[in-house]
C-alpha cells in the first residue's frame, strides 16, 4: 500500500487516537439521533418556519429569560460571527476585540471580508480589559483625524475565551456599560457556552448574558449537536430584515427543521447543562491530572480546554496515541499543546490520558 493509500486508509476509518484535539470530532448526542429518526418520514416547511424551530425558539426565550428575543438558527460559528456583526454595524464601523479573538485570528479575515475593520486590543488571559476599551476610546476621540478613523461600534467577546477562561459578572457588567456609554453594540461568541456556564466557581448566567449583552449566540456545534449555532438578540427588532441578511450571506440552511430540532432537544430537560456539566467534571479530572504528573499549565482554564507545556520529546511519543492541538512553540523547543474534553469523552479516554501523559512526563521543563 502507497503512503497515500495509507493516508485515504486512516481518514476513511477515522482516527484511532484518543480524541482530545476539539469538541466537535463526533456526530453528536444520541437524543438528537434519535429524535432526528424519529422525523425522518414528516415533511416541514423550510427555512425555520416549521413548529420544531419556534418550539426551540420558546424553551431559548425561557432559558435566557427573554421573552422577546429574537433567536435565529444559523449553520456554523464562523457564519453566525459574519452575519451578526454585519447586521449590527454600519458600514463604516469597526469592532474591538482582543489581539487573540476568534475573528481576529482564526476566521480568515471573514468578519473583515464585509467590511468591518477588527481592532485588536492586548488580551489578558483570552480576555480584553475595560482599561484597554477606555485607554483605546479616549485615545480615538481626542485625535484630531478622528474622521480618518474607523469608528468604532461593537466590542466583540467569547465566553470562555480562545484559551478556556472566564469572564466574571463584574467584569461583564463593566464591558457593558462601557460599550453602553460610547454607543457600541456588545457582541458575545458564545461557542462553548454551556462549558462556560457549567464551570465551577463562574458566576455568570444565561440570564445575565442576555441582560448584558446586545447579542450572543448559544453553540451547539462544540457542545453536542450536528451542527448549528442559535443567535439570539434579546431586544426584539434590534435588527431589521435580519432574516433577508442571512440569506444574502448565503448561511441558511433550506432544511432548518434540522438545526431547530437540535437546539429542541438540547433545551429539553436541560439537557444542554447536562452535557456541560458532566464534560466540565471530566475536564477537571484530566487537570488534577496533569498536575499530578508534574506537568505545568500555559494557563490555568476552568473549562474544557486544558493548555499543557508539554518538551518537544514528550510531544512527539504524546503524538503516536492522542489527538491534540499544537497551540504555540515556547522557548528551548518546548510546546503548548491543547487537550480538549467534548460531551462524547469518557472517563476511560480521560484516565488513559493522565496515565500517558505520566509515562511521557520529563524529568523537568
Amino acid at each position: 500500500m502507497s503512503s497515500n493509500q495509507t493516508i485515504k486508509a486512516q481518514q476513511t476509518m477515522g482516527s484511532q487516537k484518543l480524541p482530545f484535539a476539539t469538541d466537535y470530532m463526533h456526530l453528536c448526542h444520541p437524543e438528537i439521533l434519535k429524535r432526528m429518526s424519529e422525523i425522518s418520514d414528516i415533511a416541514y416547511m423550510g427555512y425555520g418556519s416549521d413548529e420544531i424551530c419556534l418550539a426551540a425558539k420558546e424553551k431559548i426565550r425561557h432559558v435566557c429569560e427573554a421573552p422577546e428575543a429574537d433567536v435565529y438558527f444559523i449553520t456554523g460559528g464562523t457564519q453566525t460571527n459574519v452575519v451578526a456583526i454585519d447586521a449590527l454595524l454600519k458600514y463604516y464601523e469597526g469592532i474591538l476585540c482582543t489581539e487573540t479573538g476568534h475573528i481576529a485570528a482564526h476566521e480568515a479575515g471573514a468578519v473583515e471580508a464585509t467590511g468591518h475593520k477588527v481592532i485588536t486590543l492586548p488580551e489578558h488571559n483570552g480576555k480584553i480589559s475595560t482599561t484597554d476599551i477606555q485607554h483605546y476610546l479616549k485615545t480615538l476621540y481626542a485625535d484630531e483625524t478622528l474622521e480618518h478613523q474607523v469608528q468604532p461600534g461593537m466590542v466583540y467577546i467569547s465566553h470562555p475565551t480562545e484559551v478556556g477562561t472566564l469572564y466574571t459578572l463584574s467584569e461583564l457588567k463593566e464591558i457593558s456599560q462601557i460599550c453602553h456609554d460610547h454607543q457600541l453594540k456588545l457582541f458575545l461568541d458564545g461557542a462553548r457556552m454551556g462549558y462556560g456556564l457549567a464551570a465551577t466557581g463562574t458566576d455568570v448566567t444565561l440570564p445575565d448574558i442576555a441582560k448584558l449583552c446586545d447579542a450572543f449566540y448559544i453553540g451547539g456545534t462544540k457542545v453536542g449537536a450536528l451542527i448549528g449555532e442559535a443567535l439570539v438578540f434579546p431586544h426584539s427588532d434590534i435588527v431589521k430584515h435580519f432574516f433577508s441578511q442571512i440569506k444574502r450571506h448565503g448561511f441558511h440552511l433550506a432544511k432548518g427543521w434540522m438545526i431547530g430540532l437540535q437546539f429542541d432537544t438540547l433545551f429539553r430537560d436541560n439537557l444542554y447543562f447536562k452535557i456541560s456539566r458532566r464534560t466540565i467534571e471530566l475536564a477537571e479530572k484530566l487537570h488534577t491530572g496533569i498536575q499530578n504528573a508534574g506537568l505545568k499549565f500555559f494557563i490555568d482554564s476552568p473549562t474544557n480546554q486544558q493548555f499543557v507545556i508539554c518538551s518537544a520529546e514528550q510531544t512527539e511519543k504524546l503524538n503516536e496515541s492522542v489527538d491534540f492541538e499544537i497551540w504555540q512553540n515556547m522557548p528551548n523547543d518546548n510546546k503548548v499543546i491543547r487537550f480538549c474534553v467534548s460531551w462524547h469523552t469518557t472517563e476511560e479516554q480521560i484516565d488513559q490520558l493522565i496515565q500517558l501523559l505520566k509515562e511521557t512526563a520529563p524529568t523537568n521543563l
